[in-house]
């Protein structure tokens, strides 16, 4: 049986994500038009803690960046991942090699490297065109 949210079936997938106490967007944006900035503020409107990665930003809707995956604290074990593909399979990599448990490709990041490295690893995958916009139910204010 699925849980709600918000009116979306929580997958298991999904709720073992959102299980982590911190989580990492990677691809964070500080143009609050781009998927990259929703995301983290999406976040943000349900209370989470979150980090932006962005290797070119100091900080982003106020919180400090980190410049790669590599850089993320401990405490994130699930990333929101919102890259194009080719950059996905790198973020996986790293991902991997950083002890993330769970990686949600973002519509549009999808790779199918990507997914069957993720599988191979025992990570937690969401890549099947699940948007955490709809799934918390974004508010854009």
């Amino acid at each position: 049986m699925h849980r709600r949210i918000r009116g979306e079936t929580m997958t298991p997938e999904i709720d073992r994500f959102f299980q982590a106490e911190a989580f990492g967007v990677v691809g964070a944006s500080e143009d609050r038009g781009k998927f990259g900035n929703k995301v983290l503020r999406c976040y943000l409107e349900n209370r989470k803690t979150v980090i932006p990665v962005n290797p070119k930003a100091v900080s982003i809707e106020g919180i400090p960046c980190v410049a790669s995956v590599a850089e993320l604290p401990d405490t994130v074990k699930s990333i929101s991942v919102i890259t194009p593909p080719p950059v996905t399979e790198q973020v996986v990599e790293a991902a991997i090699a950083r002890g993330i448990t769970s990686v949600w490709m973002q519509p549009g990041a999808e790779s199918p490297a990507a997914v069957e490295r993720c599988r191979a690893a025992g990570v937690n995958v969401i890549a099947d065109h699940s948007c955490i916009l709809v799934v918390l139910g974004f508010r854009d204010h």
